[in-house]
């Protein structure tokens, strides 16, 4: 089956990461290359990501799509800022010749802005602006990390959009294959709905949402009192109700999710630590590695040759 993934400026490196590791694993896991994976940029160029990793695409034209099963658009902030007069037709073609329609992010936009999911449920970007506001007025918003509504896919960043992938694995081949993948990129419980991973794990629904928010934003780190604010309440009182139940703050939390991510990066993939770094939203490799070590016991290259 072929995938074609359609990177914009300022995509989420981690979100790149992870779905080629989904693919490469599954792969490995089969024995026969199950999937395929090309790579194309919207401005037909190298394309940085917003950590400014650039990517190279296998293809700079929109010619017409062989046999696409899922094509997947990938993007972060303003993402409408430099749309191809193509992209369209070939998404149609796409659509057309029965492919799912894959946003991610920024991607969801992208979609919505070419009138691809309108009267559809969608997982919205976390973040919007006016414009994008009103481009996504017709399409209606999921509250889970990841969503399929009748030929479209839907997530957050980065650890939502392994999910999303590994789900539409489940659907279109096996779902012991997705499973295996999910067990080797230590993503814990294999979620086929899109239902939310907690980590930890939280019974107030409040703070579920706040881990949600937390996991699709590894690589880009909120502001605490903006997820306070998207949450309703204010940055005291999240405090407080995250010490309650789960014994930490809404900083340690979160910290807590980038390494552990961060860990997995290391153990699993052949990314630099600064690579790393930035993927799981480090300023510098310095700052990482001191992080990292204080949690593990060990700096991320000494781990990568345990």
């Amino acid at each position: 089956m072929h995938i074609c993934l359609i990177l914009a400026p300022g995509f989420p490196i981690l979100t790149y990461v992870m779905l080629r590791e989904v693919v490469t694993r599954a792969n490995a896991l089969a024995g026969q290359a199950l999937f395929s994976l090309e790579l194309r940029s919207v401005t037909g160029q190298p394309v940085a990501s917003v950590d400014g990793i650039e990517i190279a695409p296998d293809r700079t034209d929109w010619e017409d799509p062989p046999g696409w099963d899922l094509v997947i658009l990938c993007a972060g902030a303003n993402p409408l800022a430099r749309l191809p007069m193509g992209l369209r037709g070939f998404l149609m073609r796409a659509q057309q010749a029965g492919a799912t329609l894959a946003g991610f992010e920024g991607g969801v936009t992208i979609l919505a802005a070419q009138n691809l999911l309108e009267g559809h449920q969608a997982v919205h970007p976390h973040t919007l602006s006016e414009d994008e506001v009103d481009i996504l007025a017709n399409t209606a918003r999921s509250d889970q990390i990841f969503c399929y509504d009748r030929g479209r896919l839907t997530a957050a960043t980065g650890l939502a959009a392994g999910d999303a992938l590994l789900a539409w694995v489940a659907r279109v081949h096996d779902s012991d294959i997705a499973k295996q993948v999910s067990d080797q990129l230590a993503l814990g419980h294999f979620r086929s709905d899109g239902e939310a991973r907690n980590l930890p794990k939280a019974e107030d629904p409040v703070l579920a949402r706040m881990q949600s928010i937390m996991a699709a934003h590894l690589a880009d780190p909120q502001p605490m009192d903006e997820i306070a604010q998207s949450l309703e309440l204010s940055p005291k009182q999240l405090r407080r109700r995250c010490r309650k139940a789960l014994g930490q703050t809404p900083t340690q939390v979160y910290l807590r999710l980038r390494l552990d991510r961060a860990e997995q990066l290391v153990r699993d993939t052949a990314l630099s630590v600064e690579e790393v770094a930035k993927a799981t939203g480090f300023l510098s490799p310095s700052a990482f590695t001191r992080s990292f070590k204080s949690r593990f016991g060990a700096a991320p290259r000494a781990m990568r040759k345990i």
